[in-house]
């Protein structure tokens, strides 16, 4: 092993365990070469930046039904009774 290195430990499910030893095997590499592998993978990965999220009021959110009325506020006082 390598002066660099650092040793950890995992628990794996005895499954996972049995799978990733398979897998090296049909890769023809040991089972510490695949976890590698995988490690560097996924620390390589570019971050995912997601774009800011705005609600935009361009189309309602809720579409709408049956006919539609157009009344002025002034209409709409002429309607409704105030005491």
């Amino acid at each position: 092993m390598e002066q660099t290195a650092i040793r950890t430990s995992i628990d794996l499910p005895h499954d996972l365990h049995r799978r990733l030893h398979e897998a090296a095997a049909r890769k023809g590499c040991s089972a510490r070469k695949l976890i590698l592998a995988g490690i560097e993978r996924a620390v390589s990965e570019p971050e995912v930046t997601r774009p800011p999220r705005r609600l935009t009021l361009d189309k309602s959110l809720v579409p709408p039904t049956g006919r539609r009325i157009d009344l002025t506020n002034e209409e709409i006082y002429d309607l409704i009774e105030f005491p």
